[in-house]
């Protein structure tokens, strides 16, 4: 992997939330890259309930400042920077005070999903794009991580498929078993035919629920890795299907050459 670039997005990583399969992957992946000497940029969105000043978060004002158009409102975007501590890996997260000052990250203290997701998820693709076009840093793999992120697949292949710096990237999808009950807001789909996507994958957001984001973001991804042993039977049934390059699953000790041959000899090949 050296020398490679390798840009992970995801909707949590460890030490910054509580470790899950795939915030412990979003940073054990990176980490795995970096220490072959490929370069790494980690994006996630800067939760209400992570702590700045003990991670030592700081705003990169040549990167904020510009505002995102979210049905048709405008929503300025703040990219907040830290390190991992020992790892030299940087950080960025994307920032909003509607959608990201309060103190939890999907749901409320009820566990009930926030009612702006569908928004934030849109706003969260859009603000990673935009600063890696600031960034001017031309990623070989953009590898997802999250429903949070599902949306971003779409996006580079949809909004912003003339855009120069992604068109030799490759876009891989990590599958978990991270779910939620219920569905996003039923007018998501009026949200992203807003921005001038409709297309057939998009008819999917008619129901926009934890299977439908992630069949949208396969839709639109290069290669699928399995996240999870055991995944939701309806995406099971989905990757059994697909012809595209999927990776079976394997933990956290074990992932490291497996990921390091899928990238190198299929995601890059394909």
């Amino acid at each position: 992997m050296k020398d490679k670039r390798i840009l992970y997005v995801s909707s949590e990583v460890v030490p910054y939330l509580p470790e899950t399969e795939i915030s412990s992957m979003s940073f054990e992946a990176p980490r795995m890259v970096n220490k072959q000497g490929g370069q790494i940029r980690i994006f996630m969105p800067r939760f209400g309930n992570i702590n700045e000043r003990r991670h030592q978060l700081h705003e990169v004002i040549r990167l904020s400042g510009i505002n995102l158009v979210i049905n048709d409102l405008d929503m300025p975007l703040i990219i907040k920077v830290a390190s991992i501590p020992k790892e030299r890996i940087q950080v960025y997260f994307i920032d909003n005070e509607d959608y990201f000052k309060r103190k939890a990250t999907l749901t409320d203290e009820d566990g009930k999903l926030f009612s702006d997701n569908d928004e934030r998820a849109i706003f969260f693709a859009k603000g990673v794009i935009e600063t890696v076009k600031k960034l001017n840093w031309a990623p070989d793999i953009i590898h997802v991580n999250g429903w949070l992120a599902s949306l971003l697949p779409l996006y580079l292949k949809e909004f912003y498929k003339t855009e120069p710096l992604f068109t030799e990237s490759k876009i891989v999808t990590s599958v978990y078993n991270q779910s939620f009950d219920g569905a996003l807001d039923n007018s998501m789909l009026a949200k992203v035919s807003f921005d001038g996507i409709d297309t057939e994958a998009t008819k999917l957001l008619e129901q926009p629920d934890y299977n439908n984001l992630m069949k949208i973001a396969i839709d639109n991804s290069d290669a699928i890795i399995r996240g999870s042993e055991e995944l939701p039977a309806e995406l099971d049934t989905y990757l059994n299907d697909l012809t595209k390059p999927v990776l079976d699953y394997y933990s956290i000790e074990e992932f490291a050459d497996p990921y390091t041959e899928f990238y190198t000899n299929t995601v890059l090949n394909s």
